[in-house]
């Protein structure tokens, strides 16, 4: 297993223990209370992550034109 893909246990582990300590409603964040905004951001950063790891990944390098 590569090392790089390990980034993707970053957002898992956000997503599933975040709630824990995001589980509040008094600090609103854009009008959400915190638990939304967390779920919500998370959803925006797991493309983030994914992202990182499609660049990083030596599999997606172009090695010239297949066509």
């Amino acid at each position: 297993m590569k090392a790089i893909y390990l980034l993707g246990l970053i957002p898992i582990i956000a997503i599933l223990g975040g709630p824990f300590w995001a589980n509040s409603i008094t600090p609103y964040i854009l009008g959400m209370p915190l638990f939304f905004f967390w779920n919500f951001s998370w959803l925006l950063l797991t493309s983030l992550v994914v992202f990182i790891i499609f660049k990083l990944d030596p599999a997606n390098k172009e090695e010239g034109s297949e066509e």
